[in-house]
């Protein structure tokens, strides 16, 4: 290690070579170059490394002892004994820590981690490991993992990729959105997204300089009808419109393929959470409708953990072609570790059982949620179904009280205003219209929901305007 540590000696400086090495050698270790326990090599070969007698090392480290950095130890070496702890990261909040700052974090867009087997995990994890090491990549994605992708679609999603469309692994849903902006347009093209929608997808197209344009949602998702003329692709999530939690019906989804048709463009669909429905059965997914003109993006990150790092994408073949291209250009494709573990998982059965035991550990958490809010008048919209639900509010103030009173109190909810396309630097759309706090139920320990819960139903109920008089 000490091989690499930048240790630079002048030999025209005033001050002595020993107290040159022992500057380096203290400043490694508060920078967290060097740490607790690290064993610093030999007088003789650190002293042949920087080409000086063996006395200028030993009266470095002899200092270093004497100052209580370093420690010897008979027959074993020369140890750090102190460093600095490292420097605190911008704090992100936790769920359920007594660390500084929110303690409860209710946002949406986070796994239920609680229901993973973790036996199963362990032994995914140690299968996939015990494969030898790779090569060469596969930028397609393995075969076993494509092929896992393929079956879970069909029997979770009634998905079946046949001959008109090819599976392509990806590193998640954003990843996929900017491969596909980077492959099939070009910079300046437009391409159509909900507003409010997912705001990472929105920055992986401007960061691939394609225009957003903002459509509104309504109760059913996007409104088709008020598509613009003058884009190349729109984006979607119909089974679970991310965040307000509409499903779009078949007559709209019928719409909209009907319009990707005649303009000559394709839609993205995004189907972020579509195995978590637990009222009736989902809807055919638009790539099952019209396999021509969609690309169907799914991902491991909401159904498992983002840990795997990995999700797929679904399309024509001249589309998935156009992908490859751009993965050989850049040299990029999805890393094969996350997905020799999903492998694992689906080939034992513990992936269907992980789906099956989600679905029926999510309910009482919905349910949990919404009694709360309810009981306190408070209205809640969005399909019984994924990991969140929908409080509306009248205005943006009432959104921002009821965040920070939240926050105040140790819980972290999510406001509205953020996922409007407004939000994304360089964008010029009209303000937030819709208004409101998503609040998720799947990231807590079940412990953790029943104590945030109500505190964050107290806090969006002490937003609601009081009658006059009052």
């Amino acid at each position: 290690m000490l091989d690499e540590l930048p240790l630079a000696l002048d030999r025209d400086a005033p001050e002595p070579l020993s107290v040159q090495v022992a500057d380096g050698l203290r400043a490694a270790a508060t920078s967290g170059l060097l740490r607790t326990s690290d064993r610093l090599p030999s007088s003789r070969a650190l002293a042949q490394r920087l080409g000086v007698s063996r006395t200028v090392i030993a009266a470095a480290y002899d200092q270093l002892h004497a100052e209580g950095w370093i420690a010897g130890k008979r027959g074993s070496g020369t140890y750090l004994t102190t460093a600095p702890a490292a420097a605190p990261a911008h704090h992100r909040v936790t769920v359920g820590t007594d660390a500084e700052g929110p303690g409860y974090d209710l946002g949406p867009g986070a796994p239920c981690v609680e229901a993973i087997d973790r036996t199963a995990w362990r032994r995914a994890w140690r299968a996939a490991s015990d494969q030898p090491p790779i090569v060469r990549k596969d930028r397609s994605g393995e075969p076993e993992y494509r092929a896992a992708v393929s079956e879970h679609l069909l029997r979770h999603r009634g998905l079946s990729a046949g001959s008109d469309t090819v599976v392509l692994a990806t590193a998640g849903t954003s990843s996929a959105v900017g491969e596909l902006a980077s492959a099939l347009l070009r910079p300046g093209d437009a391409v159509a997204m909900e507003d409010p929608g997912y705001q990472r997808a929105a920055g992986a197209f401007l960061a691939a300089g394609i225009r957003v344009l903002p459509v509104p949602v309504d109760a059913e998702g996007l409104r088709v009808d008020d598509l613009p003329t003058d884009i190349k692709a729109v984006y979607c999530t119909p089974a679970h419109q991310f965040p307000l939690g509409a499903r779009m019906p078949a007559s709209r989804r019928v719409q909209l393929v009907e319009f990707a048709r005649r303009a000559g463009i394709f839609v993205i669909e995004d189907d972020y959470d579509g195995e978590l429905r637990y009222d009736t059965a989902p809807l055919p997914l638009l790539a099952a409708m019209a396999p021509d003109v969609v690309v169907h993006l799914g991902t491991t990150s909401k159904i498992l953990s983002p840990v795997l790092g990995v999700g797929w994408l679904v399309a024509a073949p001249w589309i998935t072609a156009a992908v490859l291209a751009h993965r050989d250009r850049t040299g990029t494709s999805p890393s094969p570790a996350g997905q020799r573990v999903l492998v694992e998982l689906a080939a034992h059965g513990d992936l269907a059982r992980h789906l099956r035991r989600l679905r029926r550990a999510l309910p009482p958490r919905r349910e949990l949620v919404v009694t709360e809010l309810r009981r306190r008048g408070l209205t809640v919209v969005g399909d019984d179904a994924g990991s969140h639900v929908v409080v509306p509010l009248p205005n943006a103030e009432a959104e921002r009280r009821a965040v920070a009173a939240a926050e105040a109190r140790g819980v972290v909810v999510d406001g509205l205003a953020r996922h409007h396309l407004r939000s994304q630097p360089g964008t010029h759309s009209a303000p937030p219209s819709t208004f409101g706090i998503a609040i998720g139920y799947a990231a807590p320990s079940s412990r953790d929901l029943r104590t945030a819960v109500p505190i964050a139903a107290d806090c969006l109920a002490e937003t609601r305007p009081r009658p006059a008089g009052c």
